[in-house]
């Protein structure tokens, strides 16, 4: 299945960041020092303004100064005993949800990648008191989102304190999470749960379901390989990311969300949506779990296999996104003139993963796309448009969804958008420094 590419247009320069139009070569003549950078399928004359559009740059330190006030203030009304922080709708109220969501370990791992940053010890103690409740989620059998569960809290909390608490608890959930791998099929089982919402748009059933967001969750298991746990998480891993590279990609880079296989043959049974438009459509922030997914996998193997598939995907984000730079809940949304229909935490997930990706390639021209692309995707989240500046409450990043064929979460700030965008500028800000 291919998709138009929708190509830049406009150049404007507001509120400190840049969009981009097309200039014939008289308007640029004379313009000095522009970058040789390539983005695909934009011609010669765009291909100059994105140049220009690089000359205006991003103050990650400004940004990144910004959450950590707001995120500071925001301490002193939250308690993980109360839930933890999910999603802000806009009339500012709250969704709080137990530890045991998918999305818990988000929160604490802001407070860790904060603290990375700014030193304070407020943010050392609060990812602590934040962490440790969600320890006994590393015997939960019953999720394959112990990645983002715990390695986001935990696995973050180590790397910066080193404390041999957390080790252990991320072992144990490594094993948790390998529990829920089939030989025969070679991956591992998503969900336990099959769908009955009236509700909703989509209601299929499925025997096995693998989705591409369990891409994220291979890293748990690289990790602990490495660092005393069974070395046999790290063919696991390598598995289900090869079986996810053979079912879940189509040709032209897009991507599955749900592939369902028969536990008694291993076989295919059918490949379908849960959160995206259709079956044969492109959920934008599966594409960027894959993106990001297939990035960090090809960091922990080295393999190329994996590397090509992410830059495929990469590609297809890039190729297919608006004229802002973020994309709506589905590449082939109907409501693509509306700001309800974004979704801001695709586009973050997809800028962090194409920063690692711009360090791993080893095409120098995609090396810049990717670093260029996921620069632009900063800048706008950085905009009055979706950093929110006039909220007291966390998450600030606007316009996000979380199911929109659910009617879900739409067109609302969510915590793991906060998570990426964060992630993003702190990616950003390293490699910036780098140069």
């Amino acid at each position: 299945m291919q998709f138009k590419p929708v190509k830049f247009s406009r150049f404007w320069i507001a509120n400190g960041f840049a969009l981009l139009v097309a200039l014939s070569p008289i308007q640029t003549k004379g313009i000095a020092s522009l970058e040789n950078i390539s983005f695909n399928n934009i011609d010669e004359n765009e291909r100059i303004v994105a140049n220009l559009n690089n000359r205006f740059e991003l103050d990650s330190k400004q940004e990144l100064e910004y959450l950590i006030k707001k995120y500071s203030s925001s301490l002193n009304n939250l308690n993980p005993n109360l839930g933890y922080p999910r999603s802000k709708s806009r009339d500012e109220s709250l969704l709080l949800t137990p530890n045991n969501k998918w999305t818990s370990g988000f929160f604490p791992g802001i407070l860790w990648q904060l603290y990375k940053y700014s030193q304070e010890r407020k943010f050392l103690r609060q990812a602590e008191v934040w962490t440790q409740p969600i320890e006994p989620q590393k015997n939960n059998k019953k999720t394959h989102d112990l990645g983002f569960i715990v390695f986001n809290s935990f696995g973050r909390g180590y790397n910066y304190t080193g404390n041999k608490q957390y080790r252990e608890v991320i072992l144990a959930a490594a094993n948790s999470l390998a529990s829920r791998y089939d030989t025969k099929i070679g991956a591992i089982k998503s969900w336990d749960w099959n769908t009955n919402k009236s509700w909703c748009i989509h209601s299929p059933s499925w025997t096995y379901p693998v989705i591409i967001d369990n891409m994220m969750n291979l890293e748990l298991l690289f990790w602990a390989a490495k660092n005393g746990g069974n070395p046999k998480y790290y063919n696991l891993a390598v598995t289900h990311a090869q079986k996810t590279l053979q079912n879940h990609i189509r040709a032209d880079g897009s991507t599955y969300h749900v592939v369902d296989y028969d536990r008694l043959s291993g076989n295919v049974i059918k490949k379908v949506t849960w959160q995206g438009l259709s079956n044969n459509s492109v959920w934008a922030r599966g594409q960027a779990w894959g993106l990001y997914g297939f990035t960090m996998t090809y960091r922990e193997t080295e393999d190329r296999e994996f590397l090509r598939a992410a830059e495929r995907l990469a590609d297809f984000f890039i190729d297919n996104l608006p004229e802002d730079r973020i994309p709506y809940w589905d590449f082939q949304a109907a409501n693509r003139s509306d700001m309800e229909g974004k979704d801001s935490s695709a586009a973050a997930i997809a800028a962090s993963g194409l920063l690692e990706l711009s360090t791993l390639t080893d095409n120098p021209k995609k090396r810049q796309l990717y670093f260029q692309s996921a620069k632009q995707i900063l800048k706008q989240l950085s905009s009055p448009t979706y950093l929110n500046r006039n909220t007291k409450k966390i998450p600030l990043i606007q316009h996000a969804i979380g199911n929109y064929p659910c009617k879900e979460e739409v067109d609302v700030s969510i915590i793991y958008g906060d998570y990426y965008y964060i992630e993003a500028l702190l990616r950003y800000d390293s490699i910036v420094k780098k140069e």
